[in-house]
């Protein structure tokens, strides 16, 4: 089933397992794709002596992975080909303790710290490119804690529980029956909701306050290119962020940043972690900000896990997120019909009607990739023209299954309880509203700057965006914004390097020139 390279390739990675390994197998003798689960974990076990599969006689399909004849908490419901086979490939690596997905350890320690048990089950679809990041993580999660259990299920050939459940987005997270989470995520945001739902042994967590001379908020492209420019300048430097990569590895395909013709957002995030790495930079992954308040001359960020991070100058490069509508309707809908990426989640429509709002480039890449699976596409956007790009434009008026409005206003997302049945539309030109019947809206509106915990001591915009001048300067002497979160004009990869480096450099310049104090 598997290439011979890729055989090949899986004997140098397994080659120096330390524990034995069981594909505990249970599949119904009549499931169609019992061969195929069971061909491709022989081919997997072929690679090590360590490995072995066993298959009993079952319902359904699924198997679990044993370490030394243990349940290690880690099962699929599925066939982990495409995207999943990674996680396939981690598990084993993880349990064996040496996986390269894991946290630092202070994330680890939290990890630990979950009460438990926690069962939590995972729906994706194989053509997911987020779904990985999630399973994975909660894969990790269980290797750290025993009294953790998660399954990866593949929807589509467990397409009678998915519809039971009425999901029409991937990945779905559920914690013992509970859904926790829809749609991409990052180990942080995931532990968060855990630790939300259930509680952690506080006595095991241990309150540690660092110092340094930058703190750059924020693992995107801006924020990525702070810490470098930074580093190299012999500063002692922290990066804390929710993850790394920020915004960016959610974008499908780059090709607008110069002397690359083409990446991906994954990609590119791999590639800022490894620069970055490069460097004595203190990655800090998976933190979300509690609290940012000056102390003096000093900066000190505060996490929700306890943390304290310190230092004279703090870049703030936290990018911004997806835009809501905040209409009625669309918090209640969010992954039944309410979807903000059509790449993991415009399969669910196939041969149906959905609408796409918003005309710019995402919104009209949108349409024209939901063209391909659904019946019909409704663009709509707000204001009298789009904003994509004339070519962009071109192709999506091409297709005939792509109809576009203009000066349509969304009021708000209607459904049935269960699901999207509609949604409601003013015409901004004439007032009128009126209901579209439909299966699915995709939100395609723009960003929106990762600035609210910082607006109380900062000044910011309408918008939310931090007011900097042309050096990244804040009105608070020692903090910096770089990026998207910025007044910067264009939200755009390149720029956010080049601001990132800039804000590096002003904050290197203030530190020569005694505006910044040290800790020396």
């Amino acid at each position: 089933m598997l290439e011979s390279a890729l055989k090949d390739q899986l004997k140098g990675i397994f080659a120096n397992l330390n524990a034995n390994y069981t594909f505990d197998i249970h599949v119904s003798p009549e499931h169609e794709s019992r061969q195929e689960l069971i061909d491709l974990l022989n081919d997997v076990a072929d690679s090590s002596e360590k490995l072995n599969i066993q298959i009993t006689d079952s319902k359904g399909l699924s198997f679990s992975l044993l370490k030394n004849g243990q349940k290690t908490g880690i099962s699929f419901r599925g066939v982990p080909n495409g995207h999943e086979f990674t996680s396939l490939l981690l598990a084993l690596l993880n349990a064996d303790g040496k996986g390269k997905n894991f946290p630092d350890e202070a994330v680890c320690n939290r990890v630990k710290a979950l009460n438990g048990p926690i069962n939590i089950t995972t729906y994706v679809s194989l053509t997911c490119t987020n779904c990985p990041d999630v399973v994975q993580a909660l894969n990790a999660m269980a290797t750290l804690n025993n009294k953790i259990n998660h399954t990866m299920v593949d929807g589509a050939i467990n397409q009678e529980e998915v519809e039971a459940l009425k999901i029409q987005a991937v990945p779905s997270v559920y914690a013992d029956d509970k859904l926790i989470h829809v749609g991409r995520g990052n180990f942080g945001e995931l532990l968060n909701k855990l630790e939300e739902q259930y509680g952690i042994h506080e006595n095991t967590i241990q309150k540690t306050v660092k110092e340094y001379d930058i703190i750059v908020l924020g693992g995107g492209p801006a924020g990525s290119s702070a810490a470098i420019y930074s580093a190299r300048k012999g500063l002692k430097v922290a990066v804390v962020a929710e993850r790394i990569g920020g915004q960016v590895k959610e974008t499908v395909g780059i090709e607008n940043l110069i002397s690359v013709p083409e990446t991906t957002g994954s990609e590119l995030a791999d590639n800022l972690r490894t620069h970055m790495s490069r460097y004595p930079i203190d990655l800090l992954e998976h933190r979300k900000i509690e609290r940012v308040e000056t102390e003096g001359k000093n900066k000190v960020i505060s996490t929700a896990s306890g943390e304290s991070f310190v230092a004279p100058a703090l870049i703030i490069a936290t990018g911004a997120s997806w835009r809501k509508l905040n209409v009625p309707g669309e918090t209640e809908y969010i992954g039944r019909g309410v979807a903000f990426c059509p790449h993991c989640d415009g399969p669910f429509y196939k041969g149906k009607h959905v609408a796409v709002v918003g005309g710019g480039n995402s919104g009209i890449e949108a349409a024209i990739d939901l063209a391909g699976i659904c019946s019909k596409v409704t663009v709509l956007e707000f204001m009298d023209g789009l904003k994509a790009d004339q070519v962009l434009q071109e192709k999506a008026k091409s297709l005939p299954n792509i109809e576009i409005f203009t000066s349509s206003q969304t009021t708000e997302v209607i459904g049935n309880g269960d699901k999207v049945t509609g949604i409601r539309i003013k015409d901004r030109v004439t007032e009128k509203e009126h209901i579209i019947e439909l299966d699915g809206i995709f939100v395609q509106i723009g960003l929106a700057a990762n600035s609210s915990i910082f607006r109380e001591l900062i000044e910011t915009n309408r918008q939310g965006e931090i007011i900097i001048d042309t050096h990244c300067r804040t009105n608070i002497p020692g903090i910096y914004a770089a990026g998207d979160v910025s007044t910067v004009p264009f939200k755009q990869i390149i720029i956010s390097m080049g601001e990132g480096a800039k804000a590096a450099l002003s904050a290197f310049e203030d530190r020569l020139h005694g505006i910044l104090d040290t800790h020396k």
